[in-house]
C-alpha cells in the first residue's frame, strides 16, 4: 500500500463517529416533545416495534435498507436476540418530536433500565398476546410505575395462533393493580397489532395497514416534558465515547436550558462535591444522528461535549446556584465471580491484554457506564473480585472483554450473603418455567431438590407454566439441565426478588471430572478407547495441557486421564485387528453455560478464539494437597 493512500486512510480514521447535521439555534416547543421508554420481557417483539417507528418517521431515504434490529447495533445483540444497552433515537412526525429511548428486557440489565426511564414522561408497554406478562415484564414496569410514568399498553403478535389478546389485557390490568399503579395509570389506553406485519389498531379484530394509530395514541396519551422555571439542571443518566471529541454526557434537562460554551458545575452523585466545568458543545438527537445546537432548553434529552471528569447519576447545574437532582437509585448486585489473569501453559498464544494492569484498566472503564457493576479487592494484584446482577450481566461483560482481545480466567458464580437484622439471608428469584406438560414433573421434582418452592401451575395448551421461589444459588446450572430433560423445549426466566433467611444447602453437580494428564494434543486412538468413563468436552488432535478439564465423569469423583497416548506400533498386522473408531461428538459449552457448570476448584479460561475448563491447581499433589487442607479444615 502506497504511503499517500496510507495517510489518507489514516485521516480519515481520526473524523468525527458522531455524525453532526448543521449547527441550528432553533428551539423545539416543550409540548410538542414525547419522551417514550419501550419496556418489555425478553423476545416480545420490542425492538422489531422500534423498527417500525423509525420506518414511520421517514428516517431512511428510499435507497437505504437498513435489514432489521435497527437500534440492536451491537454485534452481541444481535447474536442472543437481546437488547443489553439502553438506546435513544428521535422520530419526527407531522410537528411533534417523539425521543424513544429501547430498554433491555433482561433483569441482569436493570442497571441501564433504572437510570434511563429517568429521561422518559411515559412507556409503550409491550406483551405478547399469546404469553402475556412475563417476570421481566414486570420487573421493568415496576421501576416505571414508581418513577409516575404514564403507560399505554400495546399487545403485539396478535397474528399468533391460539392468542388470547383480551385474556392478556385483564392480566396487564391484574398486574398493574399489584404493583400499586395509580388510578390514572390503571386508566390506560391499549393498543393491538403486528410488530413484524407493521400495524396497530385499538381493535385486533380490525387491522390496520400502518401504526400511525399508536403514534397518533402517543402524541394523545403521553404527557408533555414537565418543565420549572430556574436556573439549569440536568442528570446524566447516559454516556457515549468518540475517539475524536472524547467522553460525552447525556440526559434530559429537567430545568433552565444550556448553551454551547456555558459554564456549570458538576454536583458529584457520591460525595455532593462541586467541580466547575465548561460545556463546549451542544447536541440534540435527531433520528440516529446528532445536530448541533447553540442551546436546548428544558424537557429535550441531549448530547453534551467537553465536561470533564463526570460520572452517570452527576447532576449539571448552574454556577451560581448549583442545586442536585435526586441521585439515581440502582438495585445492588446479587452475585460476584472472580476474575483473574490467565496462567495457563497456553497464555498469551491468542489474546492481545493478557496483564492485570490491562484488565483492571478495563473494569474501571466498565465501572463509567455500567452502573450495577462492583469492582473489589482479593488482597492480591494479579485478581480482582466483580460482582454483578447475575449470570448473564457478568457473562456479557467477559464476552465483550473477550472479542477484544483480552485473556483472563473466571472463577465460579458466588450468590452475595448478607446479614439482616442477625440472620443470615440470601437472594432469592421469582422463576417461571414454560415447557412440556409430559416433562412438568421432572422439573418440579428437580426444581425442590434446590430449594425452589412452587406457587402457580398454570397449563397452556400442551404446555405447562410454572412458577417458583428459589434461592439464586439453585438458579446456577438450572438452565443447562432443564435443556436436557426437555430437549431443548424449556423457556427458563428468572427475575430478582428479595433478600430471605438462607435456605440450606443445594446438592451441587454429582458427576467428577476427567482431567488431562499431560500436555499435547488430543489422540482420536485415546478418546476412543477412554469414552466408557465420560463426556468429552475436547475434540480429536485438539492442544489441550495437564490440569485442563475435558470431560465429564460418568460417576462421581475426579479422575486423570491420558488422552496424548498413541497406538503402539509393531511390524506384525493381521487383517481385522484395528477396530473402526466411533468417536461422539465433543459437548460444547457457551460461555455462560461454562460458568455455570464449573466447580468451586474450576476456573474457565476465556481467549478471543477458545472457551476451556481447568482446574485452579494444574499439578495433581498440588490438587491433593488442597482437598486434605480442605478437609483437615472442616474436621
Amino acid at each position: 500500500m502506497s504511503l499517500t493512500r496510507q495517510i489518507t486512510q489514516f485521516c480519515l480514521s481520526l473524523r468525527p463517529q458522531i455524525k453532526i447535521i448543521q449547527v441550528s439555534a432553533a428551539f423545539m416547543e416543550v409540548n410538542k416533545i414525547r419522551n417514550i421508554a419501550i419496556i418489555a420481557h425478553v423476545d416480545h417483539g420490542k425492538t422489531t416495534l422500534v423498527d417500525k417507528l423509525l420506518h414511520a418517521g421517514h428516517l431512511f431515504k428510499d435507497h437505504e435498507h437498513p435489514g432489521e434490529l435497527i437500534m440492536d447495533s451491537n454485534d452481541l445483540e444481535r447474536e442472543r436476540g437481546i437488547t443489553i444497552l439502553a438506546k435513544n433515537v428521535s422520530v419526527r412526525y407531522k410537528d411533534y418530536k417523539i425521543n424513544v429511548i429501547d430498554t433491555p428486557g433482561h433483569s441482569d440489565f436493570g442497571g441501564e433500565v433504572e437510570r434511563v426511564l429517568n429521561m422518559a414522561d411515559g412507556c409503550l408497554l409491550l406483551v405478547d398476546a399469546f404469553e402475556g406478562p412475563m417476570p421481566q415484564t414486570r420487573f421493568v414496569l415496576q421501576k416505571a410505575l414508581q418513577l409516575g410514568l404514564k403507560p399505554i399498553v400495546v399487545i403485539n403478535k396478535v397474528d399468533k395462533k391460539n392468542c388470547t389478546p383480551d385474556d392478556v389485557h385483564e392480566q396487564v390490568f391484574e398486574l398493574m393493580f399489584s404493583l400499586d399503579a395509580t388510578e390514572e395509570q390503571l386508566n390506560f389506553p391499549t393498543f393491538y397489532g403486528s410488530a413484524k406485519q407493521g400495524w396497530m389498531s385499538k381493535d385486533w379484530k380490525t387491522p390496520t395497514t400502518d401504526i400511525t394509530a399508536l403514534i397518533e395514541g402517543v402524541i394523545e396519551h403521553i404527557p408533555a416534558p414537565k418543565v420549572t422555571d430556574g436556573p439549569t439542571q440536568l442528570m446524566i443518566t447516559s454516556l457515549e465515547y468518540s475517539s475524536y471529541i472524547g467522553r460525552v454526557a447525556i440526559g434530559r434537562i429537567q430545568r433552565g436550558s444550556v448553551k454551547a460554551g456555558q459554564f456549570v458545575v458538576l454536583v458529584k452523585r457520591d460525595t455532593g462535591a462541586i467541580v466547575k466545568t465548561r460545556i463546549k458543545e451542544v447536541y440534540v438527537f435527531e433520528g440516529f444522528e446528532k445536530k448541533k445546537m447553540e442551546e436546548v432548553k428544558a424537557g429535550e434529552i441531549c448530547a453534551l461535549v467537553g465536561l470533564e471528569g463526570f460520572e452517570i447519576g452527576d447532576t449539571v447545574a448552574d454556577v451560581d446556584k448549583p442545586e442536585a437532582l435526586k441521585s439515581i437509585a440502582i438495585d445492588e448486585p446479587t452475585m460476584s465471580m472472580l476474575f483473574t489473569i490467565n496462567t495457563s501453559p497456553f497464555y498469551g498464544k491468542e489474546g492481545k491484554f493478557v496483564t492485570s494492569r490491562h484488565i483492571k484498566e478495563r473494569l474501571d472503564k466498565e465501572l463509567e457506564k455500567n452502573l450495577a457493576l462492583r469492582v473489589g479487592d482479593t488482597g492480591s494484584a494479579d485478581s480482582f473480585m466483580v460482582y454483578g446482577r447475575g449470570v448473564l450481566h457478568l457473562s456479557v461483560l467477559i464476552e465483550t472483554m473477550r472479542r477484544e482481545g483480552y485473556e483472563l480466567q473466571i472463577g465460579q458464580p458466588q450468590v452475595i450473603i448478607k446479614e439482616i437484622d442477625g440472620v443470615k439471608c440470601e437472594p432469592i428469584e421469582e422463576l417461571t418455567i414454560d415447557l412440556p406438560e409430559n416433562v412438568a414433573g421432572k422439573a418440579i421434582e428437580t426444581v425442590s431438590m434446590r430449594r425452589g418452592e412452587m406457587k402457580n401451575m398454570e397449563p397452556k395448551g400442551d404446555r405447562m407454566i410454572l412458577k417458583f421461589e428459589m434461592p439464586a444459588r439453585g438458579i446456577i446450572g438450572l438452565r443447562n439441565y432443564l435443556m436436557n430433560v426437555t430437549a431443548g423445549e424449556a423457556v427458563v426466566t428468572h427475575r430478582f426478588k428479595d433478600y430471605q433467611p438462607y435456605k440450606g444447602d443445594i446438592p451441587g453437580r454429582i458427576n467428577g471430572s476427567l482431567i488431562s494428564m499431560e500436555v499435547g494434543e488430543a489422540i482420536p486412538y485415546s478418546l476412543h478407547n477412554l469414552q466408557d468413563r465420560g463426556k468429552f468436552f475436547i475434540e480429536p488432535s485438539e492442544p489441550i495441557y495437564a490440569g485442563q478439564v475435558i470431560g465429564e465423569h460418568s460417576r462421581s469423583g475426579d479422575l486423570v486421564i491420558n488422552v496424548t497416548k498413541t497406538k503402539k506400533l509393531t511390524n506384525m498386522r493381521a487383517s481385522g485387528s484395528d477396530e473402526k473408531m466411533r468417536i461422539s461428538p465433543a459437548v460444547k459449552f457457551s460461555l455462560e453455560e461454562a460458568l455455570e457448570y464449573i466447580q468451586a476448584d474450576e476456573y474457565v479460561e476465556v481467549t478471543p478464539k477458545s472457551i476451556r475448563l481447568r482446574k485452579i491447581y494444574l499439578d495433581e499433589n498440588e490438587r491433593k494437597r488442597d482437598r486434605n487442607k480442605a478437609v483437615g479444615a472442616n474436621a
